[in-house]
């Protein structure tokens, strides 16, 4: 009996052994098929994440892959700005109805912020017990662990990816931390690869807008036009709200928006804004691109105001001409939308630059035509003396000579009637010579014909057309110098007011000299409001005409616009022919 029972004892032991080993070895299988599960979830998620190229959906994919991976409620992926803040923040598991409730979306304080500061693997069994936790707005769910890893992108912090609420109330562990800093590392290379993708997509839309640009140069389109493309153009390439191209404003010295296109046109179209005080001035003064995630708030711009729509991120770049800032572009965004990357920036500051190159070939362009318009007519003029003018004086002699001959008298009334017209022709053809000559004059050697073309060329940049201009009698030669500068000034401010107020698609400017000089500008345009006062503009127009002791008259014309009648004595007042005191 005592042996039987030491055999059973001794029997017993290996079974107990081997019951042992099989369930550690069903163990370690059941932890291989969960693992091998596990890295096929991870491989599936990595495949999912780099097969998209295009980045928002990369995004995206990498917050559902990590959800899905530690067997969280909650995820989110928040990218890091100037390393600092949040610019965006992405949410998995929150509805719609649910985020709005909750209001705006974090920015980097708290849990979130500690992830920023110190870029590592953070792992939480309790959110409220660590000291950076800054609570939970009203309408949030409760959250109590919390996975957090950073992405990197080529040795440089993108974001970080955000776990919280692992299911089943249990506790986020190492394996969890490692499945997601892999993923993070995965992710890392598929935002790489998808902003590449994105920048080269980018630089060939880019380079087909300039192509399109010179095209439309080459086919002669003026320069409003090029203005207009270039504008809407860049706008829609940097998916930006607004898009406006501010250029020199010789009257004030401030930068004029020449086009806009977005919902500030309305307002900003023509307006002026200051070289000091202005994201477009500081551009367009250190030649260098100027950027603000709040064109709002930011202290460097004093241009915004209650109607202005668009003032969130902007951007403001150089158009540079000969070396010189010469005005700017600048693209905004509505509040709340993403700040423009440095990519957008750098890709816009090349796009500037070709176009202020485009455009300044289109000016030497347009100089070499004016300069051989300049010598036809300096051609026409010398014919015009030599042929017309020589035999118009020679058939009224020829006229007056014969009269002696007649011996009925309303022949003799007819021929001189006819010789008076020949005079008032050579007067009239010798107006024009003049006119044709002062067109070629030496700009430093310019009288006030010449001058007065030089305002309405001028003009015709913030117009956006060319007002017309005829000048009758002796402009150069009777009006005085202190009355041509108060002709020239008057005339910069009715047009400058043009420009600003009138909306207008024609505009005529007439001077005349007889007994008094008078200047009349017309537009065909909404008209000026009818104010009991002046504005300054007008004001100092009517001012002008009162040193001089003549006056100033604001007329609507039949068909509507605004008609501007500024008249003065040839002298002025208590003063003789020239050359006496």
């Amino acid at each position: 009996m005592p042996e039987s029972a030491g055999h059973r004892r001794h029997s017993v032991l290996p079974q107990v052994r081997l019951d042992q080993l099989l369930d550690e070895l069903q163990f370690r299988l059941d932890s291989a098929r969960v693992t091998h599960a596990r890295m096929q979830s991870l491989l599936e998620a990595v495949l999912s994440v780099g097969s998209d190229l295009d980045v928002e959906q990369v995004l995206q994919h990498i917050v559902e892959a990590g959800v899905v991976l530690a067997d969280a409620e909650y995820g989110a992926l928040g990218v890091v700005e100037d390393g600092q803040r949040l610019s965006r923040f992405l949410p998995v598991g929150i509805s719609e109805p649910l985020a709005a409730k909750i209001g705006a979306l974090p920015s980097g304080h708290g849990i979130l912020g500690e992830l920023i500061r110190h870029p590592e693997p953070l792992r939480l069994t309790d959110l409220a017990q660590h000291p950076s936790s800054y609570g939970f707005p009203q309408h949030h769910p409760p959250m109590r662990t919390f996975l957090g890893v950073p992405i990197r992108v080529r040795d440089e912090v993108f974001g970080n990816l955000y776990l919280t609420e692992k299911r089943g109330g249990a506790q986020f562990d190492a394996d969890d931390e490692a499945m997601l800093s892999m993923l993070a590392v995965a992710a890392g290379v598929a935002i790489d690869n998808a902003r590449l993708y994105h920048e080269s997509r980018m630089r060939e839309r880019w380079l087909e807008v300039l192509g399109e640009i010179t095209r439309v140069l080459l086919a002669g389109a003026d320069t409003k036009e090029v203005l207009d493309l270039i504008a809407r153009r860049s706008g829609e390439l940097a998916d930006a709200d607004c898009a406006a191209v501010f250029l020199p404003d010789p009257g004030t010295g401030g930068l004029r928006a020449v086009v806009v296109h977005g919902p500030d046109a309305g307002h900003l179209a023509g307006t002026v804004v200051p070289r000091k005080g202005s994201l477009v001035g500081l551009a367009a003064r250190t030649g260098k691109p100027a950027v603000t995630a709040d064109l709002g708030a930011d202290a460097r711009d004093r241009t915004t105001t209650g109607r202005s729509q668009v003032t969130g991120p902007a951007v403001a770049v150089p158009l540079l001409s000969e070396e010189q800032a010469a005005g700017s572009i600048r693209l905004s965004r509505v509040a709340g939308r993403p700040a423009f990357s440095a990519h957008d920036v750098t890709l816009l500051s090349g796009f500037a630059e070709q176009a202020a190159l485009a455009l300044e070939l289109d000016r030497r362009r347009r100089q070499s035509e004016q300069l051989e318009a300049l010598r036809e007519r300096d051609r026409i003029a010398r014919d015009l003396h030599d042929l017309a003018i020589q035999r118009l004086f020679a058939t009224g002699m020829t006229l007056q000579s014969a009269t002696r001959l007649i011996d009925r008298p309303e022949a003799a009334v007819r021929i001189g009637r006819a010789v008076d017209d020949l005079d008032e022709t050579i007067k009239i053809i010798r107006s024009t010579i003049f006119d044709l000559r002062t067109a070629a004059q030496p700009r430093e050697e310019a009288g006030l014909r010449r001058r007065a073309l030089d305002v309405v060329a001028k003009a015709g940049e913030a117009l956006g057309f060319a007002p017309s201009l005829r000048m009758d009698g002796p402009v150069d030669t009777d009006i005085p110098a202190e009355t041509a500068e108060h002709v020239l000034a008057v005339l910069t401010e009715a047009l400058s007011n043009t420009a600003r107020h009138a909306r207008a698609h024609r505009a005529d400017v007439t001077l005349t000299v007889a007994d008094e000089v008078v200047l009349t500008v017309t537009d065909d345009g909404v008209g000026l409001p009818c104010a009991p006062k002046d504005g300054s503009g007008l004001a100092n127009m009517r001012g002008r005409a009162g040193l001089l002791g003549g006056g100033m008259t604001r007329e609507r014309p039949e068909g509507g616009g605004t008609r501007i009648v500024w008249r003065v004595p040839l002298r002025a007042p208590g003063t003789g022919p020239v050359g006496q005191g």
